[in-house]
């Protein structure tokens, strides 16, 4: 098996394993669950790795044959590109992250564990899944074992109302979402009809959909996955449910599972669907606000840390929706940096608050306080923590922020200099009050009566926090890592979105950008900008393959790379990648300037 297969099947399998373990095994059971997480984690730095930089279309590409129904066209597929590549690997620290907190569960443990692992592996199958049948099934099974988790293992009063009403909203997002992909699937020609999502990319490339079925596709998907993902007005089920949920749940969930609504955005949406996304984007960049400003403002009026934090993790969805509606490359990359910072912040948060609950059995920040003299290690972890969470310079988060910013503020958006100028007062204002006053609260001052007994974590419960901290320095500190990976990918779909009926797609495939074209006289240098190996030049008196001498690249509305073939003279024609791949572009009045299509 592929690593990538290992890393979405061992999950399944091991808790297939645990079915047959008696129940009286506890030690055996936390043994596997742990054992399992920790190699699917180990697997996903080493796929992180082996990842090509660079390159904009999918590899390490896998299919399971006896997973899927081939008559129908169902094929569970399997790849990593840019856009998945980050995300597989932030689900899979946060898996064990979440493993390793479940200590706190003594009740029905069996079960527990087993919903945990399905849980694991059905996100991870989601975001790696390249078959739309697969991409939507892995989700639900996923999504399932948190209704479970928390009407059976949530604590609090209202953890009866809060599974209705995760499980309400969950499953009518679910459902619209599912309405809009089977229509999408329906605009296929009967007889090229498939799952497979590089085939209906490169088909709807070729052959745009009518604007009619874009503008009633389109809203299906953004609300649907929006739901999925707390859009703000549709967020009221996130806090309540995470403030209820286990803590490996709500670490998972608002972690991880919540991303797939924007990967369904990014992956399927925006470049299908690009008249219709012009079309919808300002209003979704409206609603992002709502996220910010209006979830900000709840989570300031919050006692309980769990709420708060819960509010706070909804809040900084905004800044994701806010990316992604600028449709711009810069915005997009941050996007998908803040859902994997975000992804391992909630987790790094939740994972926090219930350590102190299970210290202090409660998380009502008017009864604590004085908690750094009682547990020096837990308490210094949620300052670094709160502090990640007002998009602090050195954590990931502060990376993904100002790739948004700097994206929203020149794109097409209307009024874009306001989006920024109203989130970033968001973000950093109005979070840096209530995180700030979160942890003056429960951290500083005299030790509180329910902190008397608090101890401070053993070596062993360190390691998630300090894992989970670590990933976020990093990718703060080397923010390239994640964008080098992404940028190819993003520009990709950004180059979708961006043409719609106004520059109508070429046949080009899955992976490949093709940009420019220059009118150049004999003695001039002809100037492309594109991705691939060689350039294929249709010129007179006839087409000539020459390889491309040098190459630079510059940051831009698009990834721009210049590539320089000495001494052929390019008149009005066209530069094309592999074969197959082919986009025209009208004759440049100046022999240096690039051209995008």
């Amino acid at each position: 098996m592929s690593t990538l297969t290992c890393i979405v099947l061992l999950p399944i399998l091991a808790a297939i394993g645990l079915v047959f373990v008696p129940r009286n095994y506890r030690f055996v059971m936390r043994l596997a669950t742990l054992s399992t997480t920790l190699i699917v984690a180990l697997l996903g730095m080493v796929l992180f790795w082996r990842f090509q930089t660079g390159e904009a279309g999918y590899q390490l590409v896998a299919t399971i044959p006896w997973l899927g129904a081939e008559s129908l066209g169902i094929q569970c597929r399997l790849g990593v590109d840019g856009v998945n590549i980050g995300l597989i690997l932030m689900g899979a620290l946060v898996a064990f992250a979440a493993a390793c907190v479940s200590w706190e569960i003594r009740e029905r443990e069996k079960e527990f564990y087993i919903l945990l692992l399905v849980m694991t592996g059905g996100i991870l199958g989601a975001f790696a899944s390249l078959d739309l049948f697969f991409f939507y099934f892995f989700h639900e099974l996923a999504l399932v074992p948190t209704f479970i988790m928390i009407g059976v293992w949530g604590r609090g009063e209202n953890k009866n109302y809060a599974t209705f009403q995760i499980t309400l909203y969950l499953s009518l997002g679910a459902l619209i979402a599912l309405v809009g992909l089977i229509a999408l699937y329906l605009q296929l020609p009967l007889d090229q009809r498939t799952f497979d999502i590089r085939e209906i990319t490169s088909f709807f490339r070729a052959n745009p959909m009518a604007d009619g079925a874009q503008q009633a596709i389109f809203p299906l998907l953004m609300f649907g996955f929006g739901i999925l993902v707390s859009l703000w007005p549709f967020h009221t089920w996130a806090p309540l449910g995470y403030a209820s949920a286990p803590t490996a749940t709500a670490m998972l969930h608002a972690g991880v599972l919540k991303k797939f609504g924007l990967f369904g955005l990014i992956r399927v949406a925006l470049p299908l669907m690009p008249d219709a996304a012009k079309s919808w984007l300002n209003l979704l960049a409206m609603l992002a606000l709502g996220n910010i400003l209006y979830c900000g403002w709840v989570a300031m009026r919050q006692k309980d840390l769990n709420l708060l934090i819960g509010n706070s993790s909804v809040a900084h969805m905004g800044f994701a929706f806010l990316g992604l509606a600028s449709l711009s490359l810069v915005g997009v990359t941050g996007a998908m940096v803040v859902m994997i910072a975000h992804g391992l912040l909630a987790a790094l948060t939740f994972g926090l608050s219930g350590y102190l609950y299970q210290q202090t059995r409660t998380l009502d920040m008017t009864q604590l306080g004085g908690l750094l003299q009682r547990v020096p290690f837990i308490g210094a972890a949620m300052v670094m923590a709160m502090l990640a969470g007002c998009g602090l310079p050195g954590f990931a988060g502060f990376v993904g922020e100002m790739l948004v910013f700097f994206g929203t503020w020149s794109s097409r958006l209307g009024h874009g200099h306001w989006f920024v100028v109203m989130s970033a007062w968001g973000g950093l204002i109005i979070g840096a009050v209530y995180m700030l006053r979160a942890v003056r609260n429960i951290l500083h001052g005299a030790v509180a009566e329910a902190c008397e007994s608090a101890a401070d974590a053993n070596p062993w419960r360190k390691v998630p926090f300090v894992l989970l901290l670590g990933a976020l320095l990093l990718f703060g500190v080397l923010p390239k890592l994640l964008t080098e990976r992404i940028k190819p990918s993003a520009a990709l779909i950004v180059d979708m979105a961006n043409r719609g009926s106004q520059n109508p797609p070429g046949k080009s495939p899955s992976g490949v950008m093709i940009v420019g074209a220059a009118k150049l006289s004999k003695e001039q240098s002809a100037t492309c900008a594109k991705s691939g190996g060689g350039a294929h030049l249709d010129t007179a008196p006839g087409p000539r393959t020459v390889p491309v001498r040098s190459m630079s690249a510059r940051w831009g509305g698009l990834q721009k790379v210049s590539a320089f073939v000495p001494g052929h003279a390019l008149r009005t024609g066209t530069v094309r990648g592999p074969p197959g791949a082919a986009s025209r572009c009208a004759p440049s009045a100046a022999p240096d300037t690039n051209w995008l299509a």
